[in-house]
């Protein structure tokens, strides 16, 4: 976003040259730098590139500086020895966080960010008040999805994002939603998460196994094509954290076996970075 203060990035791109192409683009492009960037959560296909605007101002939620501090120094780790491309990067901590919500006047444009828990504990969602337009990242994306944060916060964030109409949602991946097409998509991410959540409850309490390849995407109200077909997975993965979840709220249940299947997702999580 272009104001008269400078250039506002919402989330960098995961490798170092597709951050730096939108770099030289500000500046050569548009003749600007980028002043402030908005990190909507910590994974690293949202962080990794603000090393990359020295002297700028970086802004996320207070959990995510804390988890930035704590996992991301050793995924960074990682992905360096993974792969050179990273040599590069280095660790940028948020300079200026916030807890529940705090508006930005930045020029004459007004950013209004909002903790907005589900996908991650420390996802915020991003609002240019005149624009109407919502920079939602991973808490609108083609099915929610929540192994690494919270079923019962995603339920409660995306409810929240209904008291608002908006000229579009710009999706953490997927495509712009418009006006009109906003509520509906809203209301669907919900009504997926109720479809899946008793599904799996009623599976437990039928005592069936292998979860993943009996309830279905579609049974669940979403498209098997989004995202290329990678929903698909997401969608098993989501159910993984919810077998995980009842079985460790059952005493008794075998909830090793779950544990090991969500630790599969994450780290395939981590892998794909959604």
């Amino acid at each position: 976003m272009l104001t008269d203060d400078g250039a506002v990035l919402i989330d960098t791109l995961l490798y170092p040259e597709e951050t730096m192409r939108i770099r030289r683009y500000v500046e050569e492009g548009l003749s600007s730098r980028v002043n402030y960037v908005i990190i909507t959560h910590f994974h690293a296909d949202h962080s990794t590139g603000a090393c990359f605007f020295p002297g700028a101002q970086v802004i996320a939620h207070k959990r995510c500086r804390e988890i930035l501090d704590q996992r991301g120094r050793e995924s960074l780790r990682q992905l360096k020895e993974a792969a050179a491309e990273f040599e590069p990067v280095e660790l940028v901590l948020p300079n200026i966080t916030f807890e529940r919500e705090m508006t930005l006047e930045i020029g004459a444009t007004k950013f209004h960010l909002r903790e907005s828990p589900g996908h991650s504990p420390d996802s915020i969602t991003c609002l240019l008040e005149e624009e109407e337009v919502l920079f939602a990242a991973d808490t609108v994306m083609p099915i929610p999805y929540f192994v690494d944060g919270s079923f019962s916060d995603f339920v409660g964030s995306l409810t929240r994002l209904l008291e608002v109409e908006y000229e579009n949602i710009v999706q953490g991946h997927g495509d712009i939603i418009l006006r009109g097409e906003a509520p509906e998509k809203i209301k669907s991410d919900l009504e997926y998460l109720r479809k899946v959540n008793e599904a799996v409850k009623s599976a437990l309490e039928k005592g069936l196994e292998d979860l993943d390849n009996q309830i279905s995407l579609a049974a669940c109200g979403k498209s098997h094509v989004l995202l290329n077909g990678v929903v698909e997975q997401l969608h098993q993965h989501n159910i993984r954290a919810l077998v995980k979840q009842y079985r460790d709220e059952t005493p008794g249940s075998p909830a090793g076996q779950a544990s090991d299947e969500v630790e599969r997702s994450y780290t395939w999580h981590q892998k794909k970075l959604i």
